[in-house]
């Protein structure tokens, strides 16, 4: 396993083609906007190096027996996938954003059912080509970006009918030793943190769609990949010499549109290509992984809960009976979405391949509650916080001679407790539901792993309502039921 300083090493030998304001990074690793995303993910590999976490962070991978990173696991019992819920919400609460490593695992666990399937069927050999490939992550404990989502194009036309056929990844070129593919990946969350991108189909599809069912993995830095990064509120605020404006002043995450301009993939790198009939499989099993691993929500959800008490203890009026009122109900829902991804853990199951995979019907159950309960959540964190969150000047005014002496006085609250500190867990809410991290927390709670009809569709395929009839029926003594 890699040690922090190791994975931001290994950042920097790579070449990434990184673009920001209309301008390339040079050096992406030390850039201040990007850095704190990169802290994030760095916490992933500090904390698997610590004692106390080994039991959750670490696992032992079933190929090579050795002690790895449990970001580059395969799931084999109920036990690794309750631990990853359990992760999910420790780093959550470390970082009080998105850590980015999800995706890369429930890609790998994903493809590991996948591919063993499309080989029962076919007689392919793509399952061992993602062993090999599963081996190499494992050894080098490797940050993974799992690329799904295309840009789309019209949402009304499948892939084959777009105007542009570039608006779902597809295949341009076959050759003796590989595939070129063209296209896109958006919103990837931590592209730019990640030593490899595994490229996945975004929908189901039919045989006429066939050039875009394809699925592989490349180094990020590979001939023809392109990032563009995106802007998150309150991001330039990273500029700026002092911490108090940043919120959080040490973690944070970013999102990038990776762009494959006639990018060449070796076979041994390719784990589908036409097999259109599997796409489908391969979207809702990592949807299922992903939909889970929204526990880290719950982990954010409890920096939020802890940053609304201290600020109604520094304001005083952590007694009121409304406020009380209000730290339970925020409890209450964190915890309902802690019961969500635990469930859908201990249902899971044994697939054929020997992967373990969730509860499907629980864990879109689940992703639809974090759709709803981290807003109501920030909603009570902003009423007991007041409107100082949002008005507040800015720390060169707590700073400057003419203004720090009233800014001082005015802003006091709890005689007891530094004016400043009360500043920094206020600045802390703002960030965590209106600035940086509010992408990660509320944006990404809406339409990360699918937005909320995504998972209503899931529910819907999923439950057995003639099961429940059935019940019904025979209570109420309808003999023919």
């Amino acid at each position: 396993m890699m040690t922090p300083q190791q994975y931001e090493e290994s950042l920097r030998r790579l070449n990434l083609v990184v673009y920001m304001f209309g301008k390339r990074i040079e050096n992406v690793v030390d850039d201040p906007i990007i850095r704190p995303s990169m802290n994030a993910v760095a916490k992933t590999y500090e904390m698997a190096m610590r004692p106390e976490y080994e039991d959750i962070m670490t696992a032992t991978s079933h190929i090579t027996g050795k002690r790895i990173n449990r970001f580059t696991h395969i799931h084999q019992n109920i036990d690794d996938l309750v631990k990853k819920s359990k992760m999910g919400r420790l780093l959550g609460r470390a970082t009080g954003c998105c850590f980015q490593r999800c995706v890369g695992m429930d890609a790998l666990n994903a493809l590991s059912i996948v591919t063993y399937d499309i080989d029962q069927k076919h007689g392919t050999s793509y399952c061992k080509r993602f062993i090999d490939y599963l081996t190499y992550v494992q050894e080098n404990d490797l940050t993974c970006d799992g690329a799904m989502t295309d840009p789309k194009g019209n949402r009304g036309l499948p892939p084959h009918k777009q105007t542009d056929p570039d608006m779902f990844l597809h295949v341009v070129e076959e050759r003796a030793d590989g595939i070129v593919v063209r296209g896109a990946k958006a919103h990837q969350t931590g592209a730019v943190n990640s030593q490899e991108v595994i490229v996945m189909p975004t929908i189901a599809m039919r045989a006429e769609d066939k050039d875009y069912a394809v699925s592989f993995a490349l180094p990020s830095d590979a001939e023809g990949i392109i990032y563009i990064m995106g802007r998150q509120s309150c991001d330039t605020r990273k500029l700026e010499a002092g911490q108090l404006d940043r919120g959080n002043p040490f973690f944070g995450g970013h999102e990038a549109l990776v762009v494959f301009d006639n990018v060449f993939v070796p076979w041994e790198r390719v784990f589908m290509y036409k097999e259109y009939e599997f796409a489908g499989s391969l979207v809702e099993n990592f949807a299922a992984y992903h939909r889970q691993s929204y526990a880290c929500k719950v982990g954010v959800g409890d920096v939020l809960i802890g940053a609304a008490q201290t600020v109604a203890e520094y304001n005083g009026v952590e007694r009121a009976s409304h406020v009380k009122d209000k730290i339970i109900e925020m409890n209450h829902l964190n915890e309902t979405l802690y019961c969500g991804c635990i469930s859908c853990a201990s249902e899971g199951h044994k697939e054929p391949s020997g992967t373990y995979a969730v509860d499907k019907l629980l864990a879109n159950v689940h992703k639809q509650n974090v759709t709803r309960f981290p807003y109501e959540i920030a909603r009570l964190a902003q009423d007991i916080a007041g409107g100082l969150m949002v008005t507040m000047p800015a720390e060169d005014d707590f700073k400057a001679p003419a203004t720090a002496k009233w800014l001082e006085k005015y802003y006091a609250g709890d005689c007891d407790v530094p004016t400043m500190n009360r500043m920094r867990i206020l600045r802390l809410i703002e960030n965590l539901t209106l600035g940086t991290a509010a992408v990660g927390y509320l944006t990404e709670s809406m339409h990360g792993a699918g937005s909320p009809q995504a998972q209503r569709i899931m529910i819907s395929r999923l439950v057995n309502l003639a099961e429940k009839k059935r019940a019904a029926q025979k209570l109420s003594g309808i003999e023919d039921a």
